[in-house]
């Protein structure tokens, strides 16, 4: 998986995951992508940083460099908006 994918699908279950910690596959599904970019990509101390009025800011380090990605806020949230839009998941 390439790694701009793998980190958007970790950063969108991540958000789905903090806002609905006893989602297990919701959990299952974030270290599944955390895995991926860990082994596949060796990224470190994945997190997200700071989420502001329109970004959403991911930190991590690689080849033992501290870097920073940003996506608009509304994509990062999107996912759990369309979780929670849909009755079949509440």
């Amino acid at each position: 998986m390439r790694f701009d994918d793998a980190l958007f699908n970790w950063l969108q279950i991540q958000v789905v995951a903090q806002a609905r910690p006893d989602d297990k596959a919701a959990v299952d599904t974030r270290d599944f992508f955390e895995l991926i970019l860990t082994e596949d990509h060796k990224i470190a101390g994945l997190r997200i940083e700071k989420t502001d009025e329109t970004m959403i800011h991911v930190r991590y380090e690689q080849e033992g460099r501290s870097k920073l990605k940003m996506y608009p806020r509304e994509a990062g949230e999107q996912l759990l908006a369309d979780i929670n839009s849909n009755p079949k998941y509440n």
